[in-house]
Protein backbone atom coordinates (compact mmCIF):
# COMPACT_ATOMS: atom_id res chain seq x y z
CA UNK A 1 0.00 0.00 0.00
CA UNK A 2 2.94 2.61 0.84
CA UNK A 3 0.63 4.76 2.72
CA UNK A 4 2.77 5.46 5.54
CA UNK A 5 5.14 8.37 5.51
CA UNK A 6 2.74 9.85 2.55
CA UNK A 7 1.71 13.53 2.56
CA UNK A 8 -2.42 13.71 2.52
CA UNK A 9 -3.91 14.53 -0.74
CA UNK A 10 -5.68 17.49 -1.30
CA UNK A 11 -9.52 16.98 -0.66
CA UNK A 12 -12.82 19.04 0.28
CA UNK A 13 -15.75 18.09 2.30
CA UNK A 14 -18.81 18.96 3.78
CA UNK A 15 -18.97 18.48 7.68
CA UNK A 16 -21.57 18.22 10.24
CA UNK A 17 -20.63 18.86 14.05
CA UNK A 18 -23.14 19.26 16.48
CA UNK A 19 -24.28 22.71 17.61
CA UNK A 20 -22.30 24.13 14.19
CA UNK A 21 -23.48 24.97 10.77
CA UNK A 22 -22.72 22.63 7.89
CA UNK A 23 -19.18 23.77 7.22
CA UNK A 24 -16.22 22.64 5.00
CA UNK A 25 -13.30 20.72 6.04
CA UNK A 26 -9.96 20.91 3.62
CA UNK A 27 -6.11 19.46 3.87
CA UNK A 28 -5.68 23.46 5.04
CA UNK A 29 -7.95 23.07 7.78
CA UNK A 30 -5.39 20.48 9.69
CA UNK A 31 -2.20 21.85 9.08
CA UNK A 32 0.04 22.33 12.38
CA UNK A 33 -2.06 19.53 13.48
CA UNK A 34 -2.63 16.17 14.40
CA UNK A 35 -5.41 14.81 12.96
CA UNK A 36 -7.44 11.35 12.87
CA UNK A 37 -9.71 10.46 9.96
CA UNK A 38 -12.01 7.77 11.11
CA UNK A 39 -13.83 5.81 8.10
CA UNK A 40 -16.71 3.57 8.58
CA UNK A 41 -19.03 1.93 5.89
CA UNK A 42 -22.60 3.68 6.55
CA UNK A 43 -24.91 5.32 9.09
CA UNK A 44 -27.48 3.65 10.80
CA UNK A 45 -25.35 0.17 10.48
CA UNK A 46 -24.52 -1.66 13.52
CA UNK A 47 -21.02 -2.11 14.10
CA UNK A 48 -20.38 1.50 13.31
CA UNK A 49 -21.87 3.41 16.41
CA UNK A 50 -20.51 1.16 18.66
CA UNK A 51 -16.89 2.49 17.40
CA UNK A 52 -18.02 5.67 16.86
CA UNK A 53 -19.41 6.05 20.40
CA UNK A 54 -16.33 4.48 21.94
CA UNK A 55 -14.13 7.32 20.18
CA UNK A 56 -16.19 9.94 21.32
CA UNK A 57 -15.31 8.76 25.30
CA UNK A 58 -11.53 9.79 24.28
CA UNK A 59 -12.62 12.88 22.38
CA UNK A 60 -12.04 15.18 25.40
CA UNK A 61 -8.83 13.29 25.50
CA UNK A 62 -7.85 13.37 22.29
CA UNK A 63 -8.80 17.47 22.42
CA UNK A 64 -6.27 17.89 24.89
CA UNK A 65 -3.73 16.11 23.00
CA UNK A 66 -4.31 18.54 19.70
CA UNK A 67 -5.54 15.73 17.77
CA UNK A 68 -9.02 16.87 15.87
CA UNK A 69 -11.25 13.88 14.74
CA UNK A 70 -13.42 13.19 11.68
CA UNK A 71 -15.45 10.47 11.57
CA UNK A 72 -16.30 9.61 7.45
CA UNK A 73 -18.52 7.69 5.75
CA UNK A 74 -19.83 7.88 2.20
CA UNK A 75 -22.81 9.41 2.96
CA UNK A 76 -23.75 12.81 3.00
CA UNK A 77 -23.34 15.41 5.61
CA UNK A 78 -27.48 15.69 5.74
CA UNK A 79 -27.10 11.74 6.47
CA UNK A 80 -24.83 12.26 9.31
CA UNK A 81 -27.21 15.15 10.89
CA UNK A 82 -30.07 13.02 10.91
CA UNK A 83 -28.14 9.96 12.53
CA UNK A 84 -27.15 12.24 15.00
CA UNK A 85 -30.52 13.36 15.53
CA UNK A 86 -32.06 9.79 15.45
CA UNK A 87 -29.77 7.83 17.47
CA UNK A 88 -28.83 7.93 20.79
CA UNK A 89 -25.82 6.51 20.58
CA UNK A 90 -24.62 8.97 17.64
CA UNK A 91 -26.23 12.05 19.42
CA UNK A 92 -23.94 12.09 21.83
CA UNK A 93 -20.84 12.39 19.66
CA UNK A 94 -18.79 15.85 19.74
CA UNK A 95 -16.50 15.37 17.08
CA UNK A 96 -16.61 16.09 12.90
CA UNK A 97 -18.43 13.80 10.69
CA UNK A 98 -17.16 14.69 6.75
CA UNK A 99 -19.49 13.55 4.26
CA UNK A 100 -17.59 11.85 1.28
CA UNK A 101 -20.33 11.03 -0.84
CA UNK A 102 -17.92 11.80 -4.22
CA UNK A 103 -15.62 9.60 -2.37
CA UNK A 104 -12.76 11.96 -2.67
CA UNK A 105 -11.30 11.04 0.79
CA UNK A 106 -12.17 7.42 0.47
CA UNK A 107 -9.94 7.48 -2.60
CA UNK A 108 -7.35 9.20 -1.64
CA UNK A 109 -6.78 7.51 1.34
CA UNK A 110 -7.40 3.90 -0.66
CA UNK A 111 -10.53 2.54 1.22
CA UNK A 112 -13.18 2.59 -1.57
CA UNK A 113 -14.66 -0.43 -2.12
CA UNK A 114 -15.81 0.36 -5.70
CA UNK A 115 -18.46 -2.68 -6.06
CA UNK A 116 -20.45 -0.94 -3.09
CA UNK A 117 -19.46 2.74 -3.17
CA UNK A 118 -18.63 2.37 0.51
CA UNK A 119 -15.39 2.77 2.44
CA UNK A 120 -13.72 0.41 4.92
CA UNK A 121 -13.90 -0.03 8.44
CA UNK A 122 -10.71 2.16 8.89
CA UNK A 123 -8.46 4.85 10.99
CA UNK A 124 -5.29 7.11 9.62
CA UNK A 125 -3.71 9.52 11.95
CA UNK A 126 -2.01 12.61 9.82
CA UNK A 127 0.82 14.28 12.07
CA UNK A 128 1.12 18.44 11.89
CA UNK A 129 2.99 18.15 8.73
CA UNK A 130 0.12 16.50 7.03
CA UNK A 131 2.27 13.15 6.76
CA UNK A 132 -0.23 9.75 7.79
CA UNK A 133 1.50 8.29 10.56
CA UNK A 134 -0.89 5.39 11.58
CA UNK A 135 -3.15 3.39 9.33
CA UNK A 136 -5.37 0.13 10.54
CA UNK A 137 -7.93 -1.39 8.31
CA UNK A 138 -10.36 -4.12 10.03
CA UNK A 139 -12.91 -6.02 8.54
CA UNK A 140 -16.64 -5.17 8.34
CA UNK A 141 -17.28 -6.97 11.35
CA UNK A 142 -14.47 -6.29 13.32
CA UNK A 143 -14.77 -2.93 15.70
CA UNK A 144 -11.82 -0.65 16.72
CA UNK A 145 -10.24 0.21 19.96
CA UNK A 146 -9.46 3.66 21.08
CA UNK A 147 -7.77 3.25 24.59
CA UNK A 148 -5.50 1.63 21.36
CA UNK A 149 -5.22 4.27 18.97
CA UNK A 150 -4.62 7.22 21.92
CA UNK A 151 -1.46 5.13 22.92
CA UNK A 152 -0.62 5.04 19.56
CA UNK A 153 -1.02 8.67 18.84
CA UNK A 154 0.27 9.24 22.41
CA UNK A 155 3.86 6.79 21.15
CA UNK A 156 3.55 8.67 17.42
CA UNK A 157 3.86 11.95 19.27
CA UNK A 158 6.80 11.26 21.50
CA UNK A 159 8.67 9.78 18.67
CA UNK A 160 8.58 13.25 16.89
CA UNK A 161 9.22 15.17 20.09
CA UNK A 162 12.25 12.80 21.01
CA UNK A 163 14.42 12.46 17.54
CA UNK A 164 16.31 9.70 17.87
CA UNK A 165 13.44 7.50 20.42
CA UNK A 166 11.44 4.77 19.26
CA UNK A 167 8.70 3.16 21.31
CA UNK A 168 8.52 -0.69 21.91
CA UNK A 169 5.85 -3.11 21.86
CA UNK A 170 2.44 -1.69 24.33
CA UNK A 171 4.57 1.19 24.95
CA UNK A 172 2.81 3.48 27.31
CA UNK A 173 3.07 7.35 28.43
CA UNK A 174 6.36 7.78 31.03
CA UNK A 175 7.50 4.13 30.14
CA UNK A 176 10.91 3.63 29.14
CA UNK A 177 11.57 3.73 25.32
CA UNK A 178 14.78 3.00 22.71
CA UNK A 179 17.50 4.68 21.28
CA UNK A 180 18.18 2.04 18.08
CA UNK A 181 22.01 2.00 17.53
CA UNK A 182 24.97 -0.63 17.03
CA UNK A 183 24.50 -1.73 20.37
CA UNK A 184 21.19 -2.79 20.55
CA UNK A 185 21.47 -5.35 17.48
CA UNK A 186 20.71 -8.70 18.87
CA UNK A 187 20.47 -7.79 22.43
CA UNK A 188 16.54 -7.42 22.11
Amino acid sequence: MGIIGSTIKPFKATAYQEGREFFDVTEADIANKWAIFFFYPADFTFVCPTELEDLNEHYQQLQKLGVEVFGVSTDTHFAHKAWHDTSEKIGKIKYAFLGDQLHTLSKNFGVLREESGLADRATFVIDPDGVIQIMEITSEGVGRNANELVRKIRAAQYVRNNPGQVCPAAWEEGEDTLAPSLDLVGKL
